[in-house]
């Protein structure tokens, strides 16, 4: 009997803190200082890495991952300066890599995963990890442990790989076992392992789990299967996508693998989006990068002809659209599985699927075969009750949940789950705002409960689809069901404006109800730029919004203030179009909106909108404001009323009906 594998440190290989002091990341890195688990405390160690701070928009230009590792870590600046120079983590003969909590929140790119294993890591240390960072150290075959582990292995322990599964699910265990998803795939494949099935007995289930149960492969009539968190099975996967942020990586994986001849399951239910730099050439700080830029457009392009997935690329330099919204337009259906490369995917849980990002290595596997594996998640439930008082939005609303319950990680890794009464006050769109932001949230997914008002917004868009079937695929939670981050009611009626601190999307501020300014130390904030737009703010209603407070300013003769820029842009054709019909675009252009076509732009700092200096202020009402992401400035998030009310105010300030008629001119 062959021994247990066993991980342990390597003689001459370092471990590298990522501490809350740059000073000691410096002498670290430039070799002058190696330190030891009990030299540091939890509390010392950098919390909420980000995957914009690992890898940042333009070191994903370069999708070979070796050219990726020179630049790990690149987003993190200190003082106007990387901390992490060009080969600093490669050069550094680093194994381990050592941090807080919530390592890896954020956007779902694996470049962050591949800018580590690349350099050379082979253990990733923190209190905990963000769920799709954490699948993409599994699907790459980096070892994930905690602070206790590293303490062990630095007294020279040797740790069987039996703890690193220890607490996991089957499939997970075999997944780490075997190195990686590819590794465990092909030795799936050639029936060297097997993947035991569920054996849970009839319970009551949220809505997660209940489209869960109704994929696991193998499974005989809906509801058949049932499960409950924990339990790891392989499930068909309906539809997805990628864009031309992570196609190219997709193709390279897929050809590597099963050859330059490689199929995919089912090319009618994917698709490929030219959305995310289709304005990136315009922005000075990406004009270098625009060669490659160019090649993964061309990339994807190859890879659409090779699949023939659904095509909706740029014609003309006009993009359809940004591919969560328009994914949501044209094909997601109730009671569906969505899997895409991009961590919004959960914007689709708005038509009451379960619609999650993975990284490119999960997905090539998936489109590959046509199904993937799933840790059933545990599940947070929010019972909305009333109605969203005037001038407050579903933003704000959410807002206030990553302020009041993200912060504390009660939603971490769980399926967000909305329902209640006062949901069916929220429109389509209002909801989509919701499930979008969960991943803000460090939470698995976000999903709506289905109602006529489901039915009908996804009948009146994808043609040919049949109402009644869209009720049979619909999924609701039992009224027994368990969350095990507890129900939670909600007063929408006691909601307010909410705007977020630069950086720090789950530290949120509510507006004062009688005069719309934000609490002391947010009033006054002079701004530069407004920002509406992005997959979250780009919508129907969104853009109504926006036309409201426009209508308001001109009636009081009021345009936008001096030494503001307010962008606006479209997140589909279609509801540039639907903005057209209603004349919005003109109302738009007489206040001072510059109008921007379709795109995801300055939410990933690539578009108009991105702020060009530090001193520059933005309120904005895209998803994320990591340090950095959108421009070196400084970016407040908040609803579409509120931006727009802040463009004409000159500051940031919630928006009160009339509030222009009551203001001078110029007056602050």
């Amino acid at each position: 009997m062959s021994p247990s594998p066993t991980f342990s440190l390597t003689p001459g290989k370092r471990v590298l803190f990522l501490t809350k002091d740059p000073a000691l990341i410096r002498r670290q890195l430039a070799g002058q200082l190696d330190l030891r688990m009990d030299d540091v405390k939890v509390e010392d160690l950098l919390d909420d890495i980000n995957t914009d701070a690992m890898t940042p928009a333009w070191v994903c230009f370069d999708h070979d991952p070796e050219e990726i590792a020179r630049n790990a870590y690149a987003g993190l600046i200190v003082g106007g300066e990387r901390l992490f120079p060009v080969d600093a983590l490669k050069k550094g003969d680093f194994e381990v890599i050592v941090s807080g909590y919530r390592k890896g929140t954020g956007s779902s790119r694996e470049t962050a995963v591949q800018a580590e294993k690349w350099s050379g890591i082979r253990l990733a240390v923190a209190a905990s990890f963000a769920p799709i960072h954490a699948r993409n150290n599994i699907n790459q075959g980096v070892l994930m442990g905690d602070h206790a582990m590293l303490r062990r292995l630095q007294q020279g322990e040797k740790i069987p790989i039996a703890e690193f599964t220890q607490g996991k699910d089957a499939i997970t265990r075999l997944l780490i076992e075997h190195g990686g998803l590819f590794k465990f795939s092909a030795k799936l494949a050639r029936g060297e392992i097997r993947v035991p099935p569920p054996e849970t007995t009839r319970r009551p289930m949220t809505m997660a789990e209940k489209v869960i149960a109704s994929h696991a492969l193998g499974a005989g009539a809906a509801r058949s299967v049932f499960v409950q968190p924990g339990d790891a099975l392989l499930v068909r996967v309906d539809a997805g996508y990628s864009h031309e942020f992570t196609t190219a990586q997709v193709h390279d994986f897929l050809t590597e693998e099963f050859g330059a001849q490689y199929k995919i399951a089912n090319p009618t239910r994917f698709a490929v989006f030219e959305d995310h730099l289709i304005y990136a050439d315009g922005v000075a700080a990406m004009a270098p990068h625009a060669a490659k830029i160019e090649t993964l457009r061309q990339l994807q392009r190859e890879f659409q002809r090779h699949t023939g997935v659904l095509d909706y690329s740029a014609k003309d330099g006009i993009s359809p659209g940004i591919c969560h919204q328009v994914a949501r337009e044209k094909f997601i259906r109730p009671g569906e599985i969505i899997n895409a490369t991009d961590s919004h995917t959960c914007m689709g849980g708005a038509s009451n699927a379960l619609a999650y990002g993975c990284g490119a290595t999960e997905y090539a596997g998936l489109v590959h075969s046509g199904f993937t594996f799933v840790r059933v998640p545990e599940s947070i439930r929010f019972e909305l009750h009333g109605k969203l008082p005037a001038g407050t939005t579903a933003k704000d609303l959410i807002l206030w949940i990553l302020w009041k319950f993200a912060r504390e990680q009660k939603t971490l890794d769980r399926v967000i789950e909305f329902g209640g009464p006062g949901l069916s006050s929220l429109s389509m769109d209002e909801r989509a705002t919701l499930t979008n932001m969960a991943t803000e949230c460090s939470a698995f997914s976000g999903i709506a409960e289905c109602d006529e008002k489901t039915v009908g917004w996804i009948a009146a868009r994808q043609p040919g689809t049949d109402p009644a079937k869209l009720r049979a695929t619909a999924v609701a939670p039992d009224p027994d069901a368990r969350y095990d981050g507890g129900v939670h009611l909600v007063d929408l009626a006691a909601i307010r404006p909410m705007v977020a601190h630069p950086g720090e999307p789950d530290r949120g501020i509510p507006s004062d109800p009688t005069n719309g300014a934000f609490v002391a130390d947010l009033s006054p904030v002079p701004i530069q730029i407004a920002y509406g737009g992005s997959c979250t703010a780009g919508k129907d209603d969104d853009i109504d919004f926006y036309a409201a407070v426009c209508r308001d300013a001109e009636a009081a003769g009021r345009k936008v203030a001096a030494g503001v820029e307010f962008f606006l842009q479209f997140g589909s054709v279609d509801v540039e179009e639907q903005a057209k019909r209603k004349g919005w675009l003109d109302l738009f252009r007489r206040v001072g909106v510059k109008v921007i076509h379709p795109g995801c732009g300055a939410c990933i700092g690539c578009g108009p909108g991105v702020s060009t200096g530090p001193g520059q202020v933005t309120v904005s009402a895209i998803n994320r404001n990591f340090k950095g992401r959108s421009g070196p400035g400084k970016l407040y998030l908040a609803s579409p009323l509120t931006v727009a009310a802040s463009a004409f105010e000159g500051r940031i300030t919630a928006w009160l009906p009339g509030m222009f008629a009551k203001t001078p001119v110029g007056a602050k």
